[in-house]
C-alpha cells in the first residue's frame, strides 16, 4: 500500500510551552493569564498527570497580602522554638506565618485557565526536549511524548531529574555523581500528618515552627507543628540530611512526639504528606535559551532552608515582566550576598561543623522573627545581615565563608 500521498505530522507551534503542572508550572501560567499583554498567547501545559492531589503543603511568611490569599488556610502571628531547655515565642510583625494547600493552589489556577481556549493540555510523560532549528536566527524548542509533539517559540520547564514529592525516587538519586563541582548536597525531607483531636488542645495563634527535641538521626531534625485551630494541626516530622529515612521512621517519631506532649487526647489522621526537597547549589539543568528551567529545575528553592513558594512567585513574575519588555529572560531568584550566606550555612551543615539545631537555636534567641524572616527571605539590609551573623560563632563560619570563597575562586 502506498502512502506517498499521506500527510506528515506536523507539530503545532505555541508561543510558549509548559513542561510540568506542578508549583512552579501553574505559577508561570497564573502570571501569564494575568498579564494584559501575554494573557492571550497561545501556551501548551503538559505534565504526566493532571488529576492533581494534595501532596504538599506551602508556609511562607509576608507582610501585607498577595495573589494567593484567598487560598490561605491559616496565618500566624507567632512563632514559637524549642531545643533541649530552650523554648522561645516570638511575635512575627510586621510578617504574618501563612500556609497554602497544594490542592488548592492547583485547583485555582487550573480551573481559572481551563476556561481560556489559548491554553491546551496534554497530559503525557516528557520523552525530550531540544532545540528545534539550533542553525536558525529564530530558535525553536520542540517538545515530545509518547504519540505527539510541538513546538515553540519557548519552553519553561520545572521537571527535575528525580521526583521531589516521591521518597523512593529521591533515595535512588546520587547527587555526587551529578556535578563536577561536588557542592554540598542535603535533602530536606519529611513526612507530615493533618491531625484532628476530640477536644481543644492547640494554640492557634502559635506556629511552633522547629522543635529539635526529636531523634537528629545525626542531622539536623524538628518538628513542625502547625494549628490550624484548637482541635486541628499539620505536625510534621522534617529533618535535613544527604540520606533519606525509610516510611516506619517518620511514623515512629511522629507516633512517639504525640505520645509524648497529647498522652491523655486521642486523635485521628486526616491527610498525610510525604516528600524530599533539594538544599543545594548544584546545577540540574544546563538547559540554555529557548529553553529554561524554573523553580526547583531553576534553583528558587532557598538551598539553606529548603523555603520555596514565595521564591518562586518571585521567579515567575520576574519571567512575565521580561516577557512582556522583550528582554532577554534571567531566571536568578537568589542574590550574590544572600546565595553567598546560603552556601557557607550548607557548608556548616554538610560538613557536620555544628549541629543545625544550635544555629537556629541562636539565631532565633539573639534576634527578632522579624528580622530572621527577613535574613531567610533574602530582604535583610546589610546591617541586619551583620545581626544574623553575630549570633553564630566566628571560628565556624568563617572558615565555611574561606571555603566557599575559595570554591568559586
Amino acid at each position: 500500500m502506498s502512502h506517498a500521498n499521506a500527510t506528515p505530522h506536523v507539530a503545532p507551534l505555541y508561543d510558549y510551552i509548559i513542561a510540568g503542572a506542578g508549583g512552579a508550572g501553574l505559577s508561570l501560567l497564573h502570571y501569564l493569564l494575568d498579564s494584559p499583554i501575554l494573557s492571550n498567547k497561545q501556551i501548551l501545559v503538559i505534565d504526566q498527570s493532571l488529576n492533581k492531589t494534595n501532596d504538599r503543603t506551602w508556609c511562607f511568611w509576608e507582610i501585607g497580602d498577595h495573589e494567593f490569599e484567598s487560598l490561605v488556610q491559616h496565618r500566624w502571628d507567632a512563632i514559637s522554638i524549642h531545643a533541649e531547655s530552650f523554648s522561645k515565642e516570638l511575635p512575627t510583625s510586621p510578617f504574618s506565618y501563612k500556609m497554602i494547600q497544594g490542592i488548592d493552589f492547583y485547583n485555582y489556577v487550573m480551573t481559572a485557565a481551563k476556561l481560556k481556549p489559548n491554553v491546551h493540555w496534554v497530559e503525557a510523560a516528557i520523552t525530550n526536549i531540544t532545540e528545534a532549528n539550533a542553525d536558525q536566527p529564530q530558535k525553536e524548542v520542540l517538545l515530545e511524548w509518547d504519540g505527539g509533539s510541538a513546538k515553540a517559540k519557548l519552553a519553561f520547564t520545572s521537571i527535575l531529574p528525580f521526583q521531589m514529592n516521591n521518597l523512593a525516587s529521591a533515595s535512588k538519586y546520587d547527587s555526587r555523581n551529578q556535578s563536577s563541582t561536588h557542592l554540598p548536597f542535603l535533602w530536606q525531607h519529611f513526612k507530615g500528618r493533618t491531625i484532628a483531636f476530640d477536644k481543644p488542645v492547640f494554640d492557634q495563634k502559635v506556629a511552633r515552627l522547629m522543635d529539635f527535641n526529636v531523634p537528629q538521626h545525626g542531622a539536623t531534625a524538628f518538628m513542625y507543628l502547625l494549628p490550624i485551630n484548637e482541635m486541628q494541626a499539620l505536625v510534621e516530622y522534617t529533618l535535613f540530611s544527604d540520606q533519606i529515612l525509610e516510611i516506619s521512621e517518620y511514623d515512629k517519631v511522629l507516633n512517639e512526639y504525640l505520645s509524648k506532649h497529647y498522652p491523655d487526647f486521642t486523635y485521628t489522621i486526616q491527610h498525610e504528606e510525604i516528600g524530599a526537597i533539594p538544599m543545594t547549589q548544584q546545577t540540574f539543568s544546563n538547559f540554555k535559551a529557548p529553553i529554561y528551567p524554573i523553580g526547583a529545575l531553576g534553583l528558587a528553592i532557598k538551598a539553606s532552608t529548603g523555603y520555596a513558594f514565595k521564591f518562586i512567585q518571585q521567579q515567575c513574575k520576574s519571567i512575565v515582566a521580561q516577557l512582556e519588555q522583550g528582554a532577554a529572560i534571567n531566571t536568578n531568584v537568589h542574590n550574590t550576598r544572600h546565595r553567598f550566606y546560603d552556601a557557607a550555612l550548607l557548608h556548616v551543615l554538610f560538613y557536620h561543623k555544628m549541629e543545625g539545631a544550635e544555629i537556629f537555636k541562636r539565631i532565633f534567641a539573639k534576634n527578632n522573627a522579624a528580622t530572621v524572616f527577613k535574613f531567610l527571605s533574602n530582604t535583610s539590609t546589610l546591617w541586619e545581615d551583620i545581626q544574623i551573623m553575630r549570633s553564630l560563632p566566628t571560628r565556624i563560619f568563617l572558615p565555611a565563608a574561606i571555603a566557599v570563597l575559595w570554591r568559586r575562586g
